[in-house]
């Protein structure tokens, strides 16, 4: 569910005229729904600590699928934990009110110093990806004095994902220990002096909307927490990781609820039952997807033969996921079409230099004018956190909504602090 819907003729978010933010922030923009991120956040924290049963469940919001500071703070207020995947998140995490002993730091390639502030911050768990990451954790830890609690990210051979590029548990991608050298590193990391483990961690993919392959995966962590055990090793905690999808094809008319949360926690609660650990989350996506649009303007129309460009002011800089995912986005008049208003099927594009600047072919869509406002929807997850100044384009402003209420929660760039970040060598100064 989301909370943009179509009101006196205009399409809202919350109670909020999108027209209204369109003539005073301008366009591209980003709009995010604070309703809809408390709502999916409640839903998912709810079934997730009902599946963790008499064991505790720890929810940690992937920020990496959207890090704007008013999103961290309306999540962190609501008492959910962040999943860090370097330090400038963990940095932001922290500034957004998450305290640190609700931080994961995953990722496949952390450094000796993200390490080192990651350990002085007190986060609450690293998530150990090879070999040489537990040493240098270890190494890191015992210069400070500490020891860094720690699980094991496991590579179960599993992947899963609505694209290969967010698939991230096959045995062919970059991520995790092999469940070959789990035993192995388990009882090297005993006796590291910096490192205190505690279990074990997967993700297996991103949008993936359906239970069968969390449940295989699942089920050999299960297996393998027993052994661990077995060999009298302490598995504290298993972290499963996030991925569960969106819809991303929203009728107006239909409510897609908490079905598939509800069937996923079924789910866990009958892999980890009687495994007496605590459970960790990381969801991102559906938290923040369906919680935000990226509104803009059309430009031009230009017709041709077999088909018709329509050129909109936001482009693939703006929202990526079209160009590298073939990503589908619903398009929804900003102005409710009137009764009669003929259909007509758009290639909707960009304007940067590329054919690839292209959001979707053949798209039928209401008879539409230059000027005129339409929002991609779907857009809170992985579009402005994605954003780059391709072809020297301005960042895109963020607005947050609560009820009647909105606030720019990060303004557009301007063309001095474009050109600022640019120095000349001192032959060309």
């Amino acid at each position: 569910m989301h909370h943009f819907s179509y009101r006196d003729g205009a399409l809202f978010a919350e109670d909020v005229d999108l027209r209204r933010i369109a003539d005073e922030v301008g366009t591209p923009v980003y709009v995010y729904s604070s309703a809809t991120i408390e709502r999916h956040y409640r839903l998912y924290a709810e079934a997730m600590t009902r599946a963790a049963g008499d064991g505790k469940a720890h929810v940690f919001y992937a920020m990496k699928a959207n890090g704007n500071l008013g999103v961290l703070k309306t999540l962190a207020s609501l008492g959910a934990g962040a999943d860090t995947v370097s330090e400038g998140e963990v940095r932001k995490a922290l500034a957004a009110g998450f305290p640190p002993e609700r931080l994961v730091f995953s990722g496949v390639g952390k450094s000796e110093s993200e390490l080192r502030f990651a350990v002085e911050a007190g986060i609450y768990q690293v998530n150990i990806e090879t070999e040489s990451e537990l040493d240098l954790l270890s190494r890191v830890a015992s210069q400070l004095g500490k020891r860094q609690e720690a699980v094991f990210r496991v590579n179960p051979d599993i992947g899963a994902g609505g694209h290969a590029k967010i698939t991230t548990g096959s045995s062919e991608n970059k991520f995790g220990v092999s469940f070959e050298e789990v035993g192995r590193l388990y009882a090297r990391a005993a006796n590291l002096p910096g490192v205190r483990m505690m279990g074990l961690a997967l993700h297996i993919g991103s949008q993936i909307r359906e239970t069968e392959s969390f449940e295989a995966a699942y089920a050999k962590m299960a297996t393998l927490v027993g052994e661990l055990r077995g060999e009298g090793h302490r598995v504290e905690r298993l972290d499963l990781g996030g991925g569960l999808g969106i819809p991303y094809d929203i009728p107006k008319e239909f409510d897609h609820g908490p079905g598939l949360i509800e069937a996923y926690a079924d789910m866990v609660a009958r892999v980890t039952k009687g495994l007496e650990v605590e459970l960790g989350f990381e969801p991102g996506r559906l938290i923040v997807g369906n919680a935000g649009i990226l509104m803009t303007r059309v430009l031009h129309l230009n017709p041709r033969p077999s088909k018709q460009f329509l050129v909109v002011d936001a482009a693939m800089n703006d929202l990526v996921r079209p160009a590298m995912y073939e990503a589908y986005h619903e398009i929804w008049p900003v102005a409710e079409p009137k009764p009669g208003t003929p259909d007509i099927a758009y290639d909707v594009v960009g304007p940067i230099c590329e054919s690839g600047d292209t959001f979707t072919t053949g798209r039928v869509l209401p008879a539409l004018k230059p000027g005129d406002l339409i929002a991609f929807m779907t857009a809170g997850a992985y579009g402005a956190s994605m954003a780059s100044t391709y072809n020297q384009r301005l960042l895109v402003p963020e607005v947050l909504v609560k009820g009647a209420e909105f606030a720019v929660t990060r303004p557009r760039q301007t063309f001095e602090q474009l050109l600022g970040t640019d120095r000349a060598p001192p032959w060309l100064a």
